[in-house]
Formats: structure tokens, C-alpha cells, sequence
């Protein structure tokens, strides 16, 4: 099992991968080490993004989500449209100051109440799930969302995939940059 949080995502999602390999690959195997900065809290990755629009609650609400996010629930096409999860996990957001009940369009305003709890945007949940700052789903609302919810996270999948290229790595046959074939496994 690995969880995100482990390895510099604000959330504390984790996961399980079957790695299948045959000896002597299995035997060079191992699980990545925990890496990364120590994990931020929900409030401290998205304070900045919070007060954009000059919401006056943002600073209050920083302080109140003060833990790594609960698991991203990337929502499910026969529940309705995109939300933080079942019941559980929109408890948990809650405690957190954040609606679980959908995605937000936009963070609040100066007008919006002090004491709002506000909806997370796509790419405050991209942010969450560890994807490069430039990276933008493909589609509309919903869509983007299930896209990046349902991910493992970028920082967790380049870990992994880290070793198992360590494991492989002598299985590689390396072929010139301007070869006709791009590297492949050996038989």
C-alpha cells in the first residue's frame, strides 16, 4: 500500500498496485521509499487560490483546514454530477470548511459570506491531486473532474514507475536516439 501523502500530495490517498515480474526483475523490485516536502494541509496549498477574489473568509478558512485532504472521489456517472464523495467523505470535507456536495465554478467573491463553506474547483482538486500547476483536463466540469479524481496521482505513478524502470532496467534494449526502433523489452 502507498499512500500520496507520503509522497508530497496533500492527500491522504492511498493505493494499491499489483507489480507481477518474473525473477530476477521480481528480486530488483522495491517499493519506492516516502519522498517529497512533508505534507501541507488542505488550507496552506489552497489559502492563495482562496482569496483571489478577495473572499474575506479565505484566511479563517485556511486555519480551519488545517490536515491533508480525505481521498478525492473522482464521482461516479450514475450518482449525478461531480462531488466529494459519499457520505463519508463529504463529513470529512465538511469538518475541513468545504461543501463536499459538488464542484464549485469559481471560488468566492468579496460578497460571499465570511463564514461560507465553499465548493473546491477543478483545479483547486487538480492542485489536491499532485498534477503539474500547467496540466488541464480535457472537457467540461464534470468531466474534468471525474478525470482528475479518478487518477492515482502524478508524484505516487511517477514513483512507482520509478521502480519498476530500476527492476526492468537491465531487461531494456537501448537503442540508438536515431534508431529505427524505439527501446523495447528483450524476449
Amino acid at each position: 500500500m502507498v499512500d500520496a501523502c507520503d509522497f508530497g500530495v496533500p492527500q491522504r490517498r492511498p493505493h494499491g498496485f499489483l507489480v507481477a515480474l518474473r525473477e530476477p526483475e521480481f528480486g530488483r523490485f522495491s517499493w519506492p521509499e516516502p519522498s517529497g516536502p512533508p505534507t501541507r494541509s488542505v488550507g496552506t496549498v489552497l489559502y492563495e487560490s482562496m482569496a483571489r477574489r478577495g473572499w474575506p473568509g479565505a484566511a479563517a478558512w485556511a486555519r480551519r483546514a488545517d490536515e491533508p485532504a480525505p481521498t478525492i472521489v473522482g464521482g461516479s456517472d450514475r450518482r449525478g454530477g461531480p462531488d466529494l464523495g459519499p457520505t463519508g467523505s463529504k463529513r470529512a470535507w465538511e469538518r475541513l470548511g468545504v461543501n463536499g456536495g459538488g464542484i464549485g465554478d469559481d471560488v468566492p467573491d468579496a460578497s460571499a459570506p465570511a463564514d461560507l463553506l465553499p465548493k473546491l474547483t477543478v483545479p483547486q482538486v487538480t492542485c489536491l491531486q499532485g498534477f503539474p500547476a500547467d496540466w488541464v483536463p480535457a472537457g467540461r466540469k464534470t468531466s474534468s473532474y471525474r478525470q482528475i479524481g479518478n487518477a492515482c496521482p502524478p508524484p505516487v505513478a511517477s514513483a512507482v514507475g520509478r521502480a519498476l524502470a530500476v527492476a526492468l532496467r537491465p531487461m531494456i534494449d537501448l537503442r540508438p536516439a536515431d534508431g529505427p526502433t524505439p527501446a523495447r523489452l528483450a524476449p
